[in-house]
């Protein structure tokens, strides 16, 4: 019997992949593709828990929508593209559509990871990734090290070191996103109040 084989895209790949695998989550980063196994209970937890805390401190009215798993399109190589678990963008941000269901960066104002069995892809090429595409903020629960940590303001594609919160601790949203919030630790990093 013949096999027939076609060099695929990375991109292509990509494609196959999340319809081969419903519920995870595949990537480009950095040229290397990354697929993620569906979140754990905990980690769905922190994603509703933050869905309702940006609700209730009106990210609407302040002209903000706040969403989880759109594509992120990066500007590093062609294909690049990351799924952050949570984004604050820009409320128009369906005109900056790219492709695949990606949006520019430019309207991303903050993005979330909960970090999951990739937590090095959370903790590396994506704080590269994002500093690079020039997004304001990057916020990583990081239940790995049991720690928060904050990115802001990238320089030259760089972000200066994070801020580093521990349980007990509250994260306040940096003013680039638009509006006042604080955020408990423990709560980004259990997904529970």
């Amino acid at each position: 019997m013949a096999v027939l084989q076609q060099e695929l895209t990375l991109g292509e790949a990509a494609d196959q992949l999340a319809r081969a695998l419903p519920g995870h989550r595949v990537e480009i980063l950095q040229g290397r593709l990354i697929v993620t196994p569906p979140p754990d209970g905990s980690h769905a937890l922190s994603l509703t828990w933050l869905v309702e805390a940006f609700g209730g401190a009106g990210a609407r009215k302040a002209g903000l929508r706040y969403v989880q798993g759109i594509g992120l399109w990066l500007p590093a190589l062609p294909d690049d593209f990351a799924v952050p678990d949570f984004s604050v963008v820009d409320e128009d941000f369906r005109d900056a559509h790219v492709q695949k269901n990606c949006y520019a960066p430019n309207v991303f104002r903050l993005v979330v990871e909960v970090t999951s069995s990739n937590w090095s892809d959370d903790l590396g090429p994506k704080v590269e990734c994002y500093a690079q595409a020039g997004i304001p903020a990057y916020l990583i629960a990081d239940r790995k090290h049991d720690e928060v940590l904050l990115y802001t303001d990238p320089v030259d594609g760089k972000y200066p070191a994070p801020v580093r919160y521990k349980r007990g601790q509250t994260v306040l949203v940096p003013e680039s996103v638009g509006l006042m919030l604080d955020l408990p630790v423990d709560t980004l990093l259990d997904g529970d109040d």
